[in-house]
């Protein structure tokens, strides 16, 4: 089993940055490919981002290609999101999941543990 906790969520003006940064529990961590979806109210859940388990290959959704970056830190058990640029429509409560397939998933039934989610907030 893995627990996996988010933080770095708030509200920033369009145009600024945040970072993210999701915390996950054992051992096993640098096994795991993770992921980050976004769900804004009344939309159904985003693939933004994964990346292997080793850190070498990434995915990105061309709505935040250029913007976001991806990164991990398996030493601290910890993948983070910087996010530049941020728009309105960046809005969204972000969630970090991990998945053991060997390749990069871009749907969230292939991920089998999530986070609780952080708020992110962008205003014009």
């Amino acid at each position: 089993q893995v627990q996996l906790v988010e933080s770095g969520g708030g509200l920033v003006q369009a145009g600024g940055s945040l970072r993210l940064s999701c915390a996950a529990s054992g051992r096993t961590f640098s096994n795991y490919a993770m992921g980050w979806f976004r769900q804004a109210p009344r939309k159904e859940r985003e693939f933004v981002v994964v990346i292997s388990w080793s850190g070498g290959s990434t995915y990105y959704a061309d709505s935040v290609k250029g913007r976001f970056t991806i990164s991990r830190d398996n030493a601290k058990n910890t993948v983070y999101l910087q996010m530049n640029k941020l728009k309105p429509e960046d809005t969204a409560v972000y969630y970090c999941a991990a998945t053991s397939r060997v390749l990069l998933p871009r749907g969230a039934y292939e991920y089998d543990y999530w986070g609780q989610g952080t708020q992110v907030t962008v205003s014009s």
